[in-house]
């Protein structure tokens, strides 16, 4: 049975960790904010992206004047799985959610007899998914020094891919990412990036003729390489915002959990104190009438 000093050290070692956890709380609340206003602001623009392709690729996806960021290579053998998760961990199920489903496309392909590569953007994710795929993984993108996710740290990105596939290194590229949906709701996504997707509504293309000047593709090979950039972007704003809406769902959930542990732990402290002061109560009745 454990004595009044250390109960009293655990239920001290309790309440530091709670007043860290209600911190961390409140520092993501701060947070999330802000990377909410963000992930929101860039929906808009990358959806409208979406249309601007889709109008201008309907119709050219199989033509071999297209360029091969839209048609492809012809194959499909050789895949890139982007893993986009957190630098930091107490986030709840936030980095393992995306690490699970990369890790379910990823055995899919293999028993498909495909190739799989890996380039994991963020330690977390990277840390998961060595266990399993250390000779498919890429370096890691670090980006734990970065404070603020900015469009160029996107570029950088995509830029390494888009590099990558012009010298045949994969034939289809996937993103895995976090929709933030909101602080208890984060939706684990998978989408193809490359060759870009044309929604099934616009496959058909656009119910009103559009002259293009430059021609489609000319464009195309304008907007295909940016969009690349635009989608990891908009991956990376997603994830931030998730990221703090996890955390602030999961240390308010250990804080809780630390202050139901401080109650049982001083209500064991005061019976344990109690059965204490009994015990010398009964010694000293007994001693004196023994005398």
């Amino acid at each position: 049975m454990a004595s009044l000093k250390d109960l009293r050290n655990r239920i001290a070692s309790v309440k530091a960790t709670q007043k860290i956890t209600k911190a961390m709380q409140m520092v993501a609340a701060a947070k999330l904010r802000r990377a909410q206003m963000s992930a929101e602001a860039a929906r808009p623009y990358a959806e409208r992206m979406d249309r601007v392709l889709a109008n201008l690729a309907a119709g050219m996806k199989d033509s071999p004047e297209a360029p091969l960021l839209l048609r492809g290579t012809g194959s499909d053998k050789r895949h890139l799985l982007i893993v986009a998760t957190a630098e930091r961990g107490l986030a709840g199920a936030f980095n393992s959610s995306i690490a699970r489903l990369a890790r379910q496309h990823a055995e899919r392909l293999i028993a498909e007899g495909k190739e799989v590569t890996i380039l994991p953007v963020g330690r977390k994710g990277a840390d998961v998914l060595r266990r399993t795929y250390a000779s498919r993984l890429q370096p890691t993108v670090n980006l734990r020094e970065v404070k603020n996710i900015g469009f160029n740290n996107a570029q950088d990105i995509a830029q390494q891919v888009l590099t990558a596939f012009d010298v045949g290194e994969f034939d289809v590229a996937t993103l895995f990412f976090s929709r933030f949906k909101s602080v208890i709701a984060q939706i684990p996504t998978a989408q193809q990036i490359i060759p870009a997707e044309v929604p099934v509504e616009a496959a058909a293309g656009p119910a009103v003729p559009y002259e293009f000047e430059p021609d489609e593709t000319e464009i195309l090979a304008e907007l295909l390489p940016r969009n690349v950039a635009i989608q990891i972007f908009r991956a990376l704003l997603e994830n931030a915002a998730s990221e703090q809406g996890a955390r602030m769902s999961a240390m308010d959930n250990a804080t809780r959990n630390a202050g139901d542990m401080i109650k049982k732990l001083t209500m064991n402290y005061n019976r344990t104190r109690q059965a204490q002061i009994t015990k010398e109560l009964i010694e000293i009745i007994s001693g004196a009438e023994a005398l």
